[in-house]
């Protein structure tokens, strides 16, 4: 309050953002099973996703299995309005936040994002923070592993 205010000089003094921090949707193509839940829940229904079956053979004399092939995977962000739902349903981890955020375009049609374009922004997703050693098990985990030694307890005794 006391001191001047600074105005940052922004395209040619980058920011300093917060890490994790959202700016574009990237999309890791070999994990996406065609699902629909990211385009189901999106409220603005910016995600748009086109697929067809495909039947691959069986090995060893089983049925033929079918598989959704991901044809198109599009993001309008001139609809979207950022607010992460669609990357917290992906049950795949195939949507994650990249910190980009120059993706300014002179036409609004060119703000729809096909998977090819969302496959180059994936290269600038920061790794996952490590875990904190200090942190307590979670309580799945320990619930677990409890499940073991007593199962282990009833063959016989601790192994």
């Amino acid at each position: 309050m006391t001191r001047r205010s600074v105005t940052r000089q922004y395209p040619q003094v980058r920011p300093d953002l917060p890490p994790r921090s959202r700016g574009v949707i990237a999309l890791l193509e070999e994990n996406c099973t065609v699902c629909m839940l990211c385009a189901r829940e999106c409220p603005d229904w910016c995600i748009y996703i086109d697929s067809h079956k495909e039947t691959l053979p069986a090995e060893g004399g089983g049925r033929p299995r079918t598989r959704n092939v991901l044809d198109r995977f599009a993001i309008d962000f001139a609809l979207c309005m950022y607010c992460g739902i669609c990357v917290e349903v992906c049950p795949f981890d195939a949507l994650f936040w990249s910190p980009q955020f120059e993706y300014a375009e002179y036409d609004i049609a060119e703000l729809t994002h096909e998977k090819d374009r969302l496959r180059e922004w994936m290269w600038t997703v920061p790794p996952p923070q490590a875990h904190d050693p200090a942190a307590e098990t979670p309580k799945e985990v320990t619930a677990a592993e409890r499940a073991g030694r007593r199962a282990a307890m009833r063959r016989g005794g601790p192994r």
